[in-house]
């Protein structure tokens, strides 16, 4: 075993231990942790196996096993990338029809509190 591959069986758990850690702390939501978990899983696989690592990248044609590694840590982000654009999405969506709920229930309270506009009681 040479030394980059020690390093990077040494980073790809250290990813893996953090998310855990991250995940028993409730720091990190389990759905939000399975990428993490898995791109880990795939690096400490990799680290350990480099015949697999070379074998793959040879069948996509990449002759440069590590820049097949940085072909998977881009495909990682952007499926990341995307998750997180989908959740943010649904928020902002959230977040506007509370906005107008809460604009109707404030309408709402002060038609029975017999307020107007300006905040003062109206006169009967």
């Amino acid at each position: 075993m040479d030394l980059v591959q020690v390093v990077s069986i040494v980073v790809s758990l250290s990813v893996f231990l953090a998310v855990v850690e991250l995940i028993r702390r409730s720091h990190l939501k389990e759905r939000y942790s399975l990428v993490w978990l898995a791109a880990s899983v795939v690096l400490v696989i990799f680290s350990v196996w480099r015949p697999l690592l070379h074998a793959i990248a040879r069948i996509f044609g990449i002759y440069y096993p590590p820049s097949f590694l940085f072909l998977l840590a881009i495909g990682f982000l952007i499926v990341l990338l995307l998750h997180f654009s989908t959740i943010i999405s649904s928020l902002s969506e959230r977040n506007n029809h509370l906005a107008q709920e809460i604009g109707m229930l404030k309408e709402r309270l002060d038609r029975r509190e017999g307020k107007n506009d300006s905040g003062e009681e109206e006169r009967k």
